[in-house]
């Protein structure tokens, strides 16, 4: 079987998820009307970058088992391309946020939350550069790393669960039932999900092969 049929299945699913978004019927809902469209957007970016950031916290676990440069290697540049889809799910809901909150930034709770746990990994990247040594930059960030995802949880899934939340799913706000996720939705909904998990996914593997041959060619300089 080819290697490549799952990015060939990313690839459709993406471009399926973005013409149907706009084309497909979207039932009538208060306030939401056409934008709910954006969840086909907003909430896939979300889910890829916690998967993302779940594998670098994986391989980060690896790596101090096995010392191994391309556990590191994946750890980090699956936590790059975990960041660049965090920041896509901020604008994404900035966006969403200006047309059915009255204003891009509330400080919404779940808002604030991703934020600060953007900052936490973006930290993370800036640990790896003041570290010169490549095995003691990747066990001090793999450190970090493992303290850095369960905050990411904590900021993500439970602190805007304990207070007054705008979010679905949040403050004692149903998620995703009959009220918030018509029927309609689901089959463009899901497919775009998986397809941006496994867009990030290609992204961070082309990312690591990059990084491997710059460091081979670094080697043998």
């Amino acid at each position: 079987m080819n290697k490549s049929w799952w990015k060939i299945l990313a690839t459709v699913l993406v471009l399926f998820s973005i013409i149907a978004g706009f084309l497909f019927h979207v039932p009538a809902k208060p306030i939401l009307n056409e934008t709910i469209r954006n969840i086909h957007f907003h909430v896939p970016m979300w889910f890829s970058m916690i998967v993302m950031l779940t594998v670098s916290f994986i391989y980060s676990i690896r790596f101090l088992n096995s010392s191994n440069e391309n556990d590191d290697l994946m750890a980090v540049e699956s936590a790059n391309v975990g960041i660049v889809f965090g920041v896509l799910g901020l604008v994404t809901g900035a966006v969403w946020a200006k047309f059915t909150w009255g204003e891009a930034w509330s400080n919404d709770p779940k808002q604030n939350s991703a934020a600060i746990a953007l900052l936490v990994y973006l930290a993370y990247l800036v640990l790896r550069n003041s570290l010169e040594e490549e095995q003691k930059r990747g066990r001090i960030s793999a450190v970090y790393n493992i303290f850095a995802f369960p905050i990411m949880v904590v900021l993500l899934f439970i602190l805007p669960r304990m207070t007054d939340s705008l979010h679905p799913g949040n403050g004692g706000n149903p998620g995703f039932n009959t009220k918030d996720m018509a029927p309609e939705l689901r089959p463009v909904f899901y497919p775009a999900v998986l397809g941006w998990i496994l867009i990030s996914t290609w992204i961070a593997t082309i990312r690591y092969r990059i990084r491997k041959i710059e460091n081979k060619q670094y080697d043998n300089n």
